[in-house]
């Protein structure tokens, strides 16, 4: 008897603190050889030609948060779900992508890995911790009570003040890597060099006071270098921590690792401040180790959009895409949002903040490309408005979601119908492999979009012909200029030309027009933006009304959550030159693609379950989906070619 209880303690520890039952699985191992050669027969092209969908953000039930508000779907389900298999999601519905994504990042958080689905596998006899007991108690007992027991757990370590057998450093650094380990080994064995590429990451999730400062940590490298560190932790860290554990992995292992910024909309300005971390005077060196560091950011995703706010821009007619419930306080709404943060959350501030901070010290930290994911945390990787599987498991399809928002601990109202389908991240590379991807994303020839897989090409020189599109135009624009993402020297007389061009999402809707966003610096050091709208559909009936497109109209109909594409165009395309250059000037350009009106899942779900919205969310039933490339840069001291 004696000897059964000690074997039931131990179980316990291991359940609690060591590995779970999912873990005991230990997936097969894939020889790395076998991974090189398969990656040394995928054909390198001379120039990206087709662009490659993905989600870099991605949750399963290894995220403490994930776990505790419902889901039971671990990395391999995930896996299989994004390359375009069917699963069953956590609530019993059959999940399937209409069109597989070609990558994925596996982002869970590295505080805490797996904590919650050890403590929910752990026998209820063996835990001696009170805390730990009710906590396991309630997560078994309801969704509702799981949930609850979650943020008491979250709260209780933002506060420091989790049970002491949780905190033991050695026991949970084995059991990190542990679940580390094992993933790694998932993610090498779905790996289809050409086909469909599993990339490693976890997610950073700095939170002071609640201030989302949160980042998704991505690296180039496969099991031999990624199994040699852990996931670093958020709590109780800093920025320049993370940014030393970056320094620190590629010293000791000559890999590679990049950070993805995202929500700055929920950091109450301290996402892209004018200081460094600290607090202190912007140096040139800081600023050239963040750029070096975090080459993309997060652009839009569920909780919100961050690429423009109507305050910071109030002659843009569609900077207000996705705000509706997040701009009202910070990730956990511990404290309100005031106008004069919002200067350091929204994107476009910050790429304008980025070119100020250049003109003083000669470097700029903001100098980044835009991608977009889902930040799911059900393990299902779909930015789709009409296969929208939620959030968290709690708001999966059903008749409720849309209209009952989510109190998730003292987050209360914002949920709902006010959460975004998703987002993706969009990929120039020149094959499906790690290595291309990752370079695709250093070199910021990436774009983000709302959900829909529109294809957008930019090219930004001084050379371009007026009639460029008539010949091999993409050629010409890596050959003579350079793509989203890249650097031009001023052109002294000459004003810059871009080529831009924008097909429709083959399944989807057509475009209503592109635009070309303008930052710059004027001859006084402020900040200037400027929104040309530089190519529309039915433009000989469009006319321009004091210098604004008319709208493009709305083919929705509501009762049934339908469209038609008897609006808009199926390709955009233009050769731009910039009437309003002036010589010196330091500025960037990124291009915004807008769909015609189409329905979001709110009025999907109406539809499906049969129900009504309230007219707060009818309002906000139909929008135009879109996308938002990387900016070319132009300046005095910029190179000439993408960077790298």
């Amino acid at each position: 008897m004696g000897r059964a209880r000690k074997l039931v303690s131990g179980i316990a520890i291991v359940a609690v603190l060591g590995a779970g039952a999912y873990w005991l699985t230990r997936p097969k191992v894939i020889d790395p050889a076998e991974i090189t050669a398969a990656e040394d027969e995928v054909a390198l092209t001379e120039f990206p030609e087709r662009v490659l969908f993905g989600d870099t953000h991605l949750h399963t039930d290894n995220s403490i948060d994930a776990f505790g508000f419902g889901v039971r779907l671990g990395p391999e389900e995930a896996l299989k779900f994004a390359r375009g298999d069917e699963v069953t999601s956590t609530t019993g519905i059959k999940a399937k992508l209409a069109r597989p994504l070609d990558f994925l990042v596996i982002a869970d958080h590295s505080d805490a890995l797996g904590m919650t689905r050890r403590l929910y596998d752990a026998p209820r006899l063996a835990i001696r911790d009170k805390t730990l007991r009710r906590w396991r108690d309630m997560m078994h007992e309801s969704p509702e009570e799981s949930v609850r027991a979650t943020s008491e757990l979250i709260a209780a370590a933002g506060a420091g003040t989790l049970p002491a057998a949780m905190l033991d450093p050695s026991r949970r650094d084995e059991n990190t890597a542990e679940i580390w380990g094992n993933q790694l080994k998932v993610l090498d064995r779905y790996y289809k060099p050409g086909k469909f590429t599993p990339i490693a990451g976890f997610e950073y999730t700095l939170q002071p006071d609640g201030n989302n400062l949160h980042r998704v940590v991505m690296f180039r490298d496969g099991i031999e270098r990624t199994s040699k560190i852990l996931p670093y932790p958020g709590l109780e860290s800093t920025v320049d921590g993370l940014f030393d554990y970056m320094d620190g992995y590629e010293k000791a292992t000559g890999g590679r690792v990049l950070a993805i910024p995202h929500n700055s909309n929920l950091s109450n300005g301290l996402m892209f401040e004018l200081t460094d971390a600290g607090g202190g005077p912007m140096t040139a060196e800081y600023a050239r180790r963040r750029a070096a560091r975090e080459p993309v950011v997060e652009a839009t995703q569920i909780k919100g959009d961050s690429e423009a706010h109507p305050f910071l821009s109030p002659n843009d007619e569609f900077a207000d895409f996705g705000k509706k419930g997040w701009e009202i306080g910070n990730l956990t709404l511990s404290f309100a949002k005031k106008d004069s943060m919002l200067a350091g959350e929204y994107l476009r501030e910050a790429l304008k903040r980025g070119l100020s901070i250049e003109e003083r010290t000669g470097a700029n930290p903001y100098k980044f490309g835009m991608i977009g994911s889902t930040d799911s945390h059900t393990a299902l990787a779909t930015g789709d408005e009409d296969n929208f599987f939620g959030k968290h498991t709690g708001n999966e399809p059903n008749k409720d979601r849309a209209m009952t928002p989510q109190n998730l601990g003292t987050r209360v109202g914002r949920f709902g119908w006010n959460y975004l389908a998703g987002g993706y991240a969009a990929v120039w590379a020149r094959a499906n492999t790690r290595a291309e991807i990752f370079d695709a994303m250093m070199r910021r020839e990436v774009y983000a979009t709302t959900g829909p897989r529109m294809v957008v090409r930019f090219f930004g020189g001084f050379d371009f012909a007026a009639d460029a599109f008539k010949g091999d135009w993409v050629r010409a624009g890596y050959k003579t200029g350079v793509p989203m993402g890249g650097e031009l020297t001023d052109g002294g007389a000459k004003a810059p030309r871009f080529l831009v061009s924008a097909l429709k999402d083959s399944e989807g809707a057509h475009l209503d027009r592109v635009q070309i966003i303008k930052g710059w610096v004027d001859a006084s050091g402020a900040t200037r933006e400027k929104i040309y709208d530089v190519a529309w559909s039915d433009a000989d009936k469009r006319r321009p009304v004091n210098g604004k497109v008319p709208a493009v109209g709305d083919t929705v109909n509501r009762a049934k959550a339908t469209y038609t594409n008897t609006i808009g165009a199926a390709e955009l395309r233009t050769v731009w030159t910039d009437p309003d250059y002036k010589p010196g000037q330091r500025a960037f350009y990124y291009v915004r693609v807008l769909e015609i009106p189409t329905p979001r899942w709110p009025l999907f779900d109406a539809v499906r379950f049969g129900f009504k919205l309230s007219p707060e969310a009818m309002a906000d039933a139909v929008a135009q989906e879109r996308a938002y490339s990387s900016p070319i840069w132009i300046g005095p001291a910029a190179r000439k070619t993408a960077a790298r």
